[in-house]
């Protein structure tokens, strides 16, 4: 019997190309050997309720083509079920991707990782009714998204640049309640991360060392800095090495609720919503297919 797989692409992401890595993935593995059923959905409510029509009816696999968001969007329907997520890096920040050790740049490889079908059982992350995987952040990176959102000019990264840019002149720390297992910690802080995995952003490792498999949830802020040591610590995030910093704190649980006036959280690069919001691990949640030599 064929192994049965759907394929949910956004035509839209990588500024349209994505629609030929869809088209790419179902030829590869129709010729594998798999029964392909193509998902296009006309925004993101349609494509969510195709994913789960097709986790309903048994699918083997969902392959998203597409970014953090799309993937983001599918996991809604595969928490605690036998589906697995395969992907296929079709957007900007792929962080979903680098967890699991997909090729970013090759789809055709990214494909085979698909028809390899090594499959590992990783942690999500719960605030209500919405699950993710890679971080939430709620903070000053929250308030560029924000200002981004918003802005019709330029297209692409410029436009988060530049929003940086005007928030970076009037951005004051941000008074936060912490309740971290039940212990209640008011901080002022430039942001709060809380991480199922490590990176968001594009490879910006903010929750560094966190564990897809562990059951807990990293929680990270950064204590006010100045505006010139908010600049020189950005490019360390992408490496790691901003744990050294004297302003950042790291804790470890399996719950915590943020709340701080007039902040909206995004997870996966996704609009969540205002804070507060508690965020709870989801242990064993969600069946990935990995790149070889993935240790999950």
């Amino acid at each position: 019997m064929s192994r049965d797989v759907a394929v949910l692409t956004n035509p839209t992401a990588g500024k349209g190309h994505a629609g030929r890595l869809g088209d790419l993935a179902e030829s590869r593995l129709r010729e594998a050997g798999f029964a392909v059923r193509p998902l296009f959905g006309r925004d993101a409510d349609e494509s969510q309720d195709l994913a789960r029509a097709a986790v309903e009816d048994g699918v083997e696999t969902l392959v998203v083509v597409g970014g953090d968001g799309m993937v983001h969007l599918a996991v809604q329907a595969l928490a605690h079920t036998d589906t697995a997520l395969g992907i296929v890096p079709a957007g900007t920040g792929n962080d979903a991707a680098r967890y699991f050790g997909v090729p970013r740049k090759d789809p055709s490889a990214a494909v085979d990782v698909v028809i390899a079908g090594r499959r590992r059982t990783v942690d999500l992350a719960r605030t209500g009714a919405q699950r993710f995987l890679c971080v939430l952040s709620a903070g000053f990176d929250a308030i560029v998204n924000e200002r981004a959102n918003g802005m019709r000019w330029p297209k692409g990264q410029m436009k988060y640049n530049l929003a940086t840019v005007a928030e970076l002149r009037t951005f004051t720390p941000i008074d936060y309640t912490l309740e971290l297992d039940g212990e209640t910690k008011r901080v002022s802080a430039m942001m709060v991360a809380v991480g199922n995995g490590p990176s968001f952003g594009g490879g910006m490792r903010i929750c560094e060392g966190a564990d897809l498999t562990d059951g807990m949830l990293d929680v990270v802020f950064f204590h006010p800095m100045s505006k010139p040591d908010l600049v020189r610590t950005f490019p360390k995030l992408f490496n790691g090495t901003h744990r050294s910093h004297p302003c950042y704190e790291h804790h470890r649980v399996r719950e915590v609720t943020v709340a701080a006036p007039g902040i909206t959280a995004y997870a996966d690069g996704e609009r969540l919503g205002p804070l507060p919001l508690t965020i709870t691990a989801d242990p064993a949640a969600l069946h990935v297919l990995v790149g070889e030599g993935v240790t999950l």
